[in-house]
């Protein structure tokens, strides 16, 4: 029996604790004023009347939280800093923006809706980019293997494709030893030429020399 209890009390504490992440609440909000600015909260940051800042009984500090004003549906997102109220039937404190931002300045205080949001990120933009040399992977392994593949890749972040291709490149030993006859003919061809040249101006200052 008393396992069961024990148990029961269990599931209570967890279904107790859950929801202050999950749920939205409902309640009356009031601000900070802006004679509050300077004024160290209970995280450590100043309190500043531009900041969209608020102050909550449980939320961690940091937490980001919606809040709608029930009675002209306007919403802003404010960040926990601070700890309060410590007032029955208030379950936030506005910094004084965030009330403006509400429309709740002339009345002071007003009934609200407060809801845990995920953290607020950027929308992915694609600007102008610029294109620089395309990306060629190698394969290493299939090099020494005699083989090597090139594959281009889009070098744009635009979402424009490019045509690429998979055509292997095969590096064979006789395609080697061709190459490296055909560079020694090469060579050797240009060294008879040179040799012919030097000849002929030789040959020309003796043919010279003898005339005289």
């Amino acid at each position: 029996m008393d396992y069961r209890r024990k148990f029961v009390l269990a599931i209570l504490l967890i279904a107790g604790f859950t929801p202050i992440i999950a749920q939205k609440n409902r309640g009356k909000a009031s601000y900070y004023s802006k004679r509050a600015t300077g004024a160290r909260t209970a995280s450590g940051e100043r309190v500043h009347h531009d900041s969209l800042t608020c102050a909550h009984r449980t939320y961690p500090f940091g937490t980001l939280l919606k809040v709608t004003n029930l009675y002209n549906d306007r919403q802003v997102v404010v960040k926990v800093t601070d700890r309060g109220p410590f007032v029955r039937g208030r379950i936030i404190d506005l910094s004084y923006a965030a009330a403006e931002e509400l429309g709740m300045l002339a009345q002071g205080i007003g009934m609200v809706e407060v809801e845990r949001v995920e953290e607020l990120r950027p929308p992915y933009r694609i600007g102008n980019t610029e294109r620089g040399l395309p990306n060629i992977s190698f394969d290493i392994a299939s090099f020494g293997k005699g083989t090597m593949e090139m594959e281009r890749v889009p070098d744009d972040e635009s979402g424009q494709t490019f045509p690429t291709t998979n055509t292997p490149i095969l590096v064979t030993k006789a395609n080697v030893r061709n190459h490296s006859t055909k560079t020694g003919r090469d060579r050797k061809t240009v060294a008879q030429q040179k040799e012919k040249h030097n000849t002929k101006q030789t040959h020309s200052r003796v043919r010279a020399a003898v005339k005289k």
